[in-house]
């Protein structure tokens, strides 16, 4: 196996960025109506320092951590929402990712010095990475709305350069060809996960390949490393326009601790599991009563639609987290009706597999007999 750099002091010229959390900044700030100039003077700095943050030419994370916190609160108190300070520390954890690959490129990164194999990460800090490369603002920012107008034109997301994205795409292929070893698994499954957003044909045989190694047996007893091998290759492959090994997947996942561990994945991605993971061992708790399902099952009836490349999987979870709760649906009328909209929309598709058909039957059929 070829290894490049342990470090990060091995870079091509490329430079540390802070794209993603200077521009969440910018939107604090206009979410606060401020100008460049009033957030200045009311945090003590220059004009240039608050054009550098935003620009991303001086990335928020060389910044001292007492004045980040003085800088978040300040914000605050001046109108920015009260989570400002948590989206801009996320923001700069997707600076880091971002940074680490585009510096590496080609080159290997240790597992100990790469932030994607620091924690297990939930769908906002996905997003945020992704941002740059996609062009679509994460949801969970949207809460910032600008109360001053725009001063000509500006870009509206934040912007790598072309060299830039190639180097961080190819770094993801790089990391998740050599992660092999057992320390390098959520490094390895956090990267095969992002390239499924990459889009070049050869990234997407690459996928089909890497299925076709993992998902080709069914994962052993109590196996989430195994689990999660096939789910990562088979989800990237979905949102890359090939959901086919999506249903392998949610057919062979069948037996209880198999299903537990997807609930369990799926809670901690939203937000409803509220610690930290440094890994994914917390999947394999067969006892999921420590988080309500609430949150998740808002979530899941957000994304019931025909044309979801997830469909077979946001089905199979909400179907397995009813079984699971059937309380999430007992003196709630409003939210029975909705559900029962949904499901009479996904039961008018002629796309939906066997599976997918008996397991809307039987949402359908929970939802009917409930409060009975």
């Amino acid at each position: 196996m070829v290894r490049g750099l342990t470090t990060l002091t091995g870079g091509q010229g490329c430079r540390t960025i802070g794209t993603v959390s200077g521009f969440v900044l910018k939107l604090a700030r206009q979410s606060a109506a401020l100008t460049q100039e009033k957030l200045a003077a009311a945090v003590g700095v220059d004009v240039t320092t608050i054009q550098g943050w935003e620009s991303g030419r001086r990335p928020l994370s060389a910044v001292s951590a007492g004045d980040f916190l003085r800088l978040c609160g300040r914000l605050s108190r001046l109108g920015a929402p009260a989570a400002t300070g948590r989206h801009l520390r996320e923001a700069i954890e997707a600076d880091q990712v971002l940074s680490t690959g585009i510096i590496a490129g080609h080159a290997w990164v240790d597992p100990d010095n790469h932030p994607l194999a620091a924690s297990v990460h939930r769908w906002t800090l996905t997003n945020l990475i992704l941002w740059p490369i996609l062009g679509r603002t994460p949801s969970h920012l949207h809460e910032f709305v600008v109360q001053i107008p725009r001063r000509g034109p500006a870009p509206l997301r934040p912007v790598l350069t072309a060299e830039e994205r190639t180097r961080f795409l190819d770094h993801l292929l790089t990391v998740a060809e050599q992660a092999t070893r057992t320390d390098e698994v959520l490094l390895r499954r956090q990267a095969v996960y992002l390239l499924g957003f990459d889009g070049r044909s050869e990234v997407v045989d690459w996928l089909r390949a890497e299925w076709h190694r993992a998902g080709r047996t069914r994962p052993l007893e109590r196996d989430i490393a195994g689990l999660l091998e096939v789910r990562s290759a088979s989800v990237a492959l979905a949102v890359a326009g090939d959901s086919t090994h999506l249903y392998d997947f949610v057919e062979k996942m069948t037996d209880q601790f198999q299903q537990a561990a997807n609930l369990n994945y799926w809670a901690y991605w939203i937000g409803e599991l509220s610690d930290e993971q440094t890994d994914d061992a917390f999947m394999a708790d067969a006892d999921t009563r420590s988080w309500t399902g609430a949150r998740l099952f808002q979530h899941l009836m957000g994304r019931l639609d025909p044309e979801s490349p997830h469909r077979p999987l946001n089905i199979c979870t909400l179907h397995a987290l009813i079984a699971s709760r059937p309380s999430l649906l007992n003196g709630r009328p409003d939210v029975r009706a909705s559900l029962a909209v949904a499901l009479d929309r996904l039961a008018s598709t002629d796309a939906l597999s066997r599976t997918e058909r008996n397991q809307v039957a039987g949402l359908q059929y929970a939802a009917r007999i409930t409060d009975r």
